[in-house]
């Protein structure tokens, strides 16, 4: 179960951009709003817009591939700098947040998160038959 979807993000908030048709990334998702601090996050799943565009500068087609999250300054990341803005949020993942800053690890969390893509439509397939 996911979130009520706003038509505008908080301006004051972390905005996460996912797709909940993929039932790894809504199970995902639905873990972290479970969490203390996920009241500080905008929880949009973008598998039900109609609009091509979800944000300025993220297309539905983007938004579905990977992750993303608009920070309340307007900056918008994907990937694993995303999953560390989230991260920075829920204060029981903070620790790996600060963890994650620390270089090469951002590469390499990208680098992990690129590796995961690649098998995320076979993962998919073997979650939804569960």
């Amino acid at each position: 179960m996911t979130a009520p979807q706003s038509s505008a993000p908080n301006k004051d908030k972390l905005t996460v951009f996912y797709d909940g048709s993929c039932p790894l990334c809504a199970r995902e998702v639905a873990f972290y709003q479970k969490l203390r601090g996920a009241d500080g996050v905008e929880w949009q799943d973008v598998s039900g817009c109609e609009a091509e565009e979800v944000q300025p500068g993220l297309s539905k087609t983007e938004a579905l591939a990977r992750f993303h999250a608009r920070t309340a300054d307007g900056s918008l990341l994907s990937g694993a700098k995303a999953f560390l803005a989230v991260w920075r949020v829920l204060p029981a993942f903070r620790p790996l947040a600060r963890l994650g800053q620390i270089p090469p690890l951002p590469w390499l969390l990208e680098w992990g998160y690129r590796g995961f893509l690649r098998f995320r439509p076979v993962l998919q397939r073997m979650v939804a038959r569960r």
